[in-house]
C-alpha cells in the first residue's frame, strides 16, 4: 500500500469504527486503525495461502512447542508487507511517532527463553521461504511473569498480555475438539475389534486462536494455531444434571480453564506438576485431533497416506506425547492395527532436542501419569514392551542396556526416550551439542539408532534481529553489497571486502554510537543511571540460570572495582555491564544472584572515588521488546555458559548480527562462530565440554584449593560472605556455600582466571578501534550462516521432505 492508501485508510477507520477524527485520537486508536489495515490485507492472502495449499496437495509441517516467544508483531507485519517506510512517513504526517504507536502493542506471553524464541524465528523463516509450516502451542492467559526490582529483589507481577484484545488472533469455535483427562477405560470387543470407552472422564473443549505468520515479500501467511481450554458444558447444563449447584460449577470451570492459564506452572508440588502433564497433552490432542481432521477434508477419507502429506516437529521434550497421542487416534479413532499406526507414527514425528539438562529431560511418576491419562499409559506400556523385545530378539547385543533404554523404569517414564523410540529423527542444534547427546547422554539409542541422529544448528531471522531493529546497519550493509542480503542472508559475506575500509569501518562505528546512545537513554529513563556512550557496552542477556554463569560475570566486575579502590587511576577503558535476565520464581540460587548484582551495582555505581569508570546496569523484565533496544547496542556478547551445558544459544548469533563481539567459551553455537570467523575475530576462555565432562564423571577438581591460592577470588568470597554487599552477614551465604561447600557445581572459581585474562585482552584490543571495527565486520560478514533461513532449509530436505510451495509467483 502507498502513502495516500495507507492515511486515507486511517481516516476512514478512525471516523467510521472509533467516530473520531485525527485531532482527537490517540496512539492506540492509531494502532488499532493500522492493525485493521494490515489485517484486512494479511487476511486476504491468509486465506489463497491455505487453498492453495489444500489444492495442492502440499506437505504440510506442523511445528508443536510449549512456547512460541513472538514479542510484538505489528512491525513484522509491516516490515514483511514492505509497509514499514510508508506507515512511519503517513503517522508521522498525522502527528504521532511510529515507535508510539508500536508501543501499545504488549509482547505476547506466550514463552520464557530461547526455546520460544527459536520457535518465532522458525515460523518466520517457513513464511519467508515458502514452506507450508504451522505453528502449534497453547494461548496462555498469562505470560511467565512480569519482573519488577524492589529493593534489589525480583518481584513478580501478573503478565496478564490479554488485558486488552491481541490484535492479531482469531477465534475459531467452529473448529473446537475435545480432550480427556482422568476417567477409567472400559475395553469391549466390537465386530472383531476392541473397543476402548471413557467413564467419568473430565472432557475439556480446546478453543483454537488461530494467528497469521506473515512471509517477507512474498504474500505467503501461516498459522500458528493456539489452543485455549474451556469448559464443556455450560451452567445450565451442569444444573440440568442434577449435580451440585453455581459454586461448584465455577470449581469447575476454574479448573478447567487454568489448563490454559500460566505458562510453566511451578511444579514443584503434585498438583503442579499434574497441570503441567495436563497442559502437554491438552497441546498435543487438540492439535493432532484438528491436522487429522483438515487431512480427511483437504486430502483422503484414509488416513493411510498421512505422513507422506504431514511431517510433525516436536520441540523438545514437552510434546513428546504427540507419540502415544497420534497412535491413539490412528487406532481407536481411525481403526487402525498397531503396526500400520506405528509405522504412520515413526514417519511422520520428528524430535529436537534442545538440551542435557536433567529438567528438561522430563520423567512422570508412573502413578500420575496412568490416572490421569489411562488410555495413553496403556499405549505407552505397550510402546515399551515392544520395544525393550524387540531389543531382546533382534539386538542381542543392546539386552544388558535394557535398564537404560526402556521408557518406563524405576516407576518413571522417560520422555526423551518416549520421543526417541516414537520418531523417524532425533536432532541436536549444534555441532558439539549433538557429539555430546551421541557419544554421552544418549549414546546408547545412538548405537541401536546411529541413522536417525543428526545435527540442526539453530539459527536467528535475520529479518527480525537485523532488518528491524537496527534499521542505520541494515542501510549502510544495502548501501555496500545491495538489496540481496534481505532475502539470501549468506550474502551478507559480501561485507568481508569493506573489514579494513577506513570509510566503512567509520560509519559502522557511527551506527553502533548512535545504538548505543538510544539505549543510555533508555536505562537513564529506567533506571535513572547516566551510562558513557562511549564506553565498552558489555553485555549478558539470558535467563538467570546457575550454568549460565551471571556469577562469573559479576566476580570479573568486583574485582575490576577491588583494583579500581587500590588504584584509582588505573588506566582502563571505562566499561557498563549490561545484565538482562529472569530467575524462575522457585530458583532461590538464581534469585539470589540477581540480588547480589543489584547490591554490587548500588556500591559500585554510587562510588565516585572510581571515577566512573564501571557501571552496573541491570534492566528489569527482560523481553523480546528490551532485547531489540540492547543488542543493537552491544559491543561486547557475553556467552559464557558452562562448557557442554548450552546447547546452542540464540543470543549469541543475534548480537554476532550487530557486530558485537563474543566473549563465550567453547559450547554451543559459539564454537561455530569461532570456526567461520577465525579465533582472532573472537575471545574465548575456559574449560572445553570434555574437560567439564571429565570432572564430572571422574572428579579431581576442588573449589577450597582455588580459595586458598587466588587472592582475588579469595578477596571477593570473604566480601561475599563478610556482608560487604548485604545488609547483614547473612545475605549471600548460600552463594559462598554453594560454591565452596558444594564444590562450585558450574566452574565458577575454576573459569576465573582464563576469563579474567581474556577480559584484559578486550580492554587492550578496545583500544585500536580500527582493528575493533574490523572484528565486528567480520562476524556480521559471517552471520549470515546463522540465519534460521539456513536451519529451515535443512529441516525441510533431510527431515521434513518438503519443498518451496510459491503461492504467488512475483
Amino acid at each position: 500500500m502507498k502513502e495516500k492508501e495507507i492515511q486515507e485508510a486511517i481516516n476512514s477507520h478512525l471516523e467510521t469504527k472509533l467516530g473520531i477524527s485525527v485531532k482527537d485520537a490517540s496512539n492506540r486508536d492509531i494502532f488499532i486503525a493500522l492493525s485493521c489495515i494490515l489485517t484486512e490485507k494479511i487476511n486476504v492472502d491468509w486465506k489463497l495461502t491455505q487453498e492453495f495449499y489444500d489444492k495442492n496437495n502440499e506437505k504440510q509441517v506442523y511445528y508443536f512447542s510449549m512456547e512460541f516467544l513472538l514479542g510484538k508483531l505489528m512491525k513484522v507485519h509491516l516490515l514483511n508487507l514492505q509497509m514499514l517506510e510508508p506507515a512511519k512517513k503517513v503517522v508521522k504526517k498525522l502527528g504521532f511517532t511510529l515507535d508510539e504507536v508500536l508501543a501499545c502493542e504488549h509482547d505476547a506471553g506466550l514463552g520464557n527463553g530461547g526455546l520460544g524464541r527459536l520457535a518465532a524465528c522458525f515460523l518466520d523463516s517457513m513464511a519467508s521461504l515458502q514452506i507450508p509450516g504451522h505453528g502449534c502451542g497453547i494461548r496462555y492467559k498469562y505470560g511467565l511473569f512480569e519482573q519488577r526490582l524492589i529493593n534489589r529483589n525480583q518481584v513478580e507481577l501478573p503478565d496478564y498480555w490479554l488485558k486488552d484484545d491481541y490484535v492479531w488472533e482469531h477465534r475459531k469455535p467452529d473448529e473446537s475438539v475435545e480432550v480427556k483427562f482422568g476417567g477409567t477405560i472400559n475395553m469391549k470387543e466390537e465386530n472383531g475389534r476392541l473397543q476402548f470407552y471413557y467413564e467419568n472422564a473430565e472432557t475439556v473443549r480446546a478453543v483454537p486462536f488461530d494467528v497469521p505468520i506473515t512471509g517477507y515479500n512474498n504474500q505467503t501467511v501461516n498459522t500458528l494455531r493456539l489452543w485455549s481450554a474451556e469448559s464443556s458444558i455450560d451452567a445450565a447444563a451442569y444444573s440440568q444434571n442434577e449435580l451440585p449447584q453455581y459454586n461448584d460449577y465455577l470449581e469447575y470451570k476454574r479448573s478447567i480453564e487454568q489448563i490454559s492459564e500460566f505458562l510453566y506452572p511451578d511444579d514443584s508440588h503434585f498438583e503442579g506438576k499434574k497441570l503441567r502433564l495436563k497442559q502437554q497433552y491438552f497441546l498435543v490432542s487438540a492439535g493432532l485431533q484438528s491436522i487429522i481432521r483438515s487431512f480427511k477434508t483437504n486430502y483422503f477419507k484414509s488416513l493411510s497416506e498421512f505422513s507422506s502429506k504431514v511431517a510433525i516437529q516436536i520441540n523438545d521434550t514437552h510434546p513428546s506425547l504427540v507419540v502415544p497421542e497420534l497412535m491413539r487416534l490412528l487406532m481407536d479413532e481411525e481403526e487402525m492395527g498397531w503396526e500400520q499406526a506405528w509405522s504412520i507414527t515413526t514417519q511422520t514425528v520428528a524430535y529436537t532436542n534442545h538440551t542435557t539438562l536433567s529438567e528438561a529431560l522430563e520423567t512422570w511418576p508412573v502413578d500420575l501419569f496412568s490416572s490421569l491419562l489411562p488410555r495413553i499409559y496403556m499405549i505407552v506400556e505397550e510402546i515399551n514392551e515392544r520395544f525393550c523385545q524387540n531389543i531382546w530378539f533382534d539386538h542381542k547385543q543392546f539386552r544388558n542396556e535394557i535398564p537404560e533404554l526402556a521408557i518406563i523404569s524405576y516407576g518413571q517414564i522417560k520422555m526423551a526416550h518416549l520421543a526417541i523410540v516414537g520418531s523417524h529423527s532425533v536432532n541436536g542444534v549444534a555441532k558439539i551439542h549433538t557429539d555430546i547427546l551421541k557419544n554421552k547422554e544418549m549414546k546408547h539409542f545412538y548405537r541401536l539408532y546411529p541413522a536417525k541422529f543428526n545435527n540442526k544448528t539453530n539459527g536467528i531471522t535475520h529479518r527480525r534481529w537485523l532488518l528491524q531493529i537496527n534499521p542505520e546497519l541494515s542501510r549502510l550493509i544495502t548501501s555496500a553489497i545491495g538489496n540481496q542480503w534481505k532475502e539470501r542472508p549468506k550474502d551478507l559475506i559480501k561485507l568481508i571486502r569493506y573489514a579494513e575500509d577506513p570509510s566503512f569501518q567509520l560509519k559502522a562505528k557511527e551506527v553502533k554510537t548512535y545504538n548505543k546512545q538510544r539505549l543510555a537513554r533508555i536505562i537513564k529513563a529506567q533506571t535513572g543511571l547516566i551510562v558513557n556512550d562511549q564506553s565498552i557496552f558489555d553485555v549478558h542477556i539470558k535467563r538467570l540460570h546457575g550454568y549460565k554463569r551471571q556469577l562469573l560475570n559479576i566476580f570479573h566486575i568486583i574485582y575490576l572495582y577491588n583494583t579500581l579502590k587500590e588504584n584509582p587511576d588505573l588506566d582502563i577503558i571505562p566499561r557498563t555491564f549490561i545484565f538482562g535476565a529472569k530467575a524462575a520464581p522457585g530458583y532461590y540460587f538464581a534469585k539470589q544472584v540477581i540480588r547480589f548484582i543489584l547490591s554490587a551495582a548500588d556500591i559500585i555505581n554510587n562510588d565516585d572515588t572510581i571515577q566512573n569508570k564501571l557501571k552496573v546496569v541491570f534492566l528489569e523484565n527482560y523481553n523480546i521488546t528490551l532485547a531489540e533496544k540492547i543488542i543493537p547496542a552491544a559491543d561486547v556478547s557475553e556467552q559464557i555458559s558452562t562448557a557442554s551445558k548450552e546447547a546452542s544459544g540464540t543470543g549469541n548469533m543475534k548480537m554476532m548480527m550487530n557486530g558485537a563481539l563474543t566473549l563465550g567459551t567453547l559450547d554451543g553455537a559459539n564454537i561455530e562462530i569461532k570456526d567461520m570467523v577465525g579465533e582472532n575475530n573472537i575471545f574465548t576462555f575456559g574449560l572445553t565440554s570434555d574437560e567439564v565432562l571429565h570432572f564430572y564423571h571422574h572428579g579431581g577438581y576442588n573449589a577450597q584449593d582455588l580459595y586458598q591460592t587466588d587472592e582475588r577470588l579469595q578477596s571477593i568470597l570473604n566480601q561475599l560472605h563478610d556482608g560487604f554487599f548485604g545488609n547483614d552477614e547473612k545475605d549471600f551465604k548460600d552463594i559462598y556455600y554453594n560454591l565452596l561447600s558444594h564444590n562450585d557445581e558450574f566452574f565458577v572459581l575454576k573459569d576465573f582466571n582464563s576469563y579474567e585474562e581474556m577480559q584484559e585482552f578486550v580492554d587492550q584490543t578496545y583500544r585500536n578501534q580500527q582493528k575493533w571495527m574490523k572484528m565486528s565486520i567480520t562476524n556480521i560478514a559471517h552471520s549470515g550462516k546463522f540465519s534460521s533461513d539456513r536451519t529451515i532449509h535443512e529441516y525441510a530436505s533431510e527431515i521434513w521432505k518438503v519443498s518451496k510451495s510459491p503461492v504467488f509467483s512475483r
